[in-house]
């Protein structure tokens, strides 16, 4: 069944994507909004089709205060609770006091341990249990995620993971959110397009990609926090379905 979804979906219009998603599967779905552009359509549409799916975010602690900000106001528009994952404190005082309050501009290593810490072990916890993951990921976004699927299986949380918005372009969502008056953050017109931790993003130059903001003292081919990889750190590419999810 979800082999044939990860087909049917690029045919549906994107409220019939969330419902089709939600058909599908029998156990809980978790969809993780980082308050980014095409997260902030995928709220709209998940409270559009009605479907019965939870929302999550993971609160790393550095994040920006117009971020928190559009927390509050997109819990009020659509009426909302979107549950907070935070980084187990006792490794945040250890890291720092290992590694300094700023210590991922050191290394990649440091950096790395840092979004394990705040993002990664997190992201474990609100997914645990759960038999769907929907994500805001867009092939446009980074030539690393150009030939992800639809929906592919996870083994890493044991679930199935959905990317609704695939095929979106940033103009796509922009142009969305614009028609549906979804409420956006307002750093995107200030030139920060991809919005993580406030010490780890900047808004990008003319001319560069959408993620260059992103860890932008690291090389372009390592950017990615971990919550899309796999234990080697790669971005994690599809991988042939089991019978199982046949």
């Amino acid at each position: 069944m979800t082999f044939a979804l990860a087909r049917e979906l690029p045919g549906l219009a994107p409220v019939e994507r969330i419902r089709a998603i939600r058909a599908a599967l029998s156990g809980e779905i978790v969809f993780t909004t980082s308050f980014g552009l095409e997260d902030q359509v995928l709220t709209h549409l998940v409270v559009e089709s009605g479907a019965e799916i939870a929302f999550a975010t993971l609160d790393t602690g550095r994040l920006f205060p117009e971020t928190h900000m559009l927390w509050a106001e997109t819990e009020a528009r659509y009426g909302i609770k979107v549950f907070a994952y935070a980084p187990r404190h006792e490794a945040v005082e250890d890291y720092i006091a290992e590694s300094g309050i700023n210590g991922f501009y050191g290394s990649l290593d440091a950096r790395k341990a840092c979004c394990h810490i705040r993002k990664v072990e997190p992201l474990g916890r609100a997914l645990k249990g759960a038999a769907g993951w929907i994500t805001g990921l867009r092939a446009d976004q980074s030539p690393a995620r150009g030939d992800t699927p639809f929906a592919e299986e996870n083994a890493q949380y044991g679930l199935v993971k959905f990317n609704p918005l695939l095929d979106f372009s940033r103009e796509d969502a922009l142009a969305f959110a614009k028609a549906h008056d979804v409420p956006i953050n307002p750093l995107h017109e200030r030139g920060v397009l991809s919005i993580g931790c406030a010490p780890c993003t900047r808004a990008i130059q003319p001319g560069e990609p959408e993620r260059a903001g992103r860890w932008w003292w690291e090389d372009e081919a390592k950017k990615e926090c971990g919550l899309h990889v796999g234990p080697d750190g790669k971005f994690v590419h599809p991988q042939p379905f089991r019978e199982a999810f046949a």
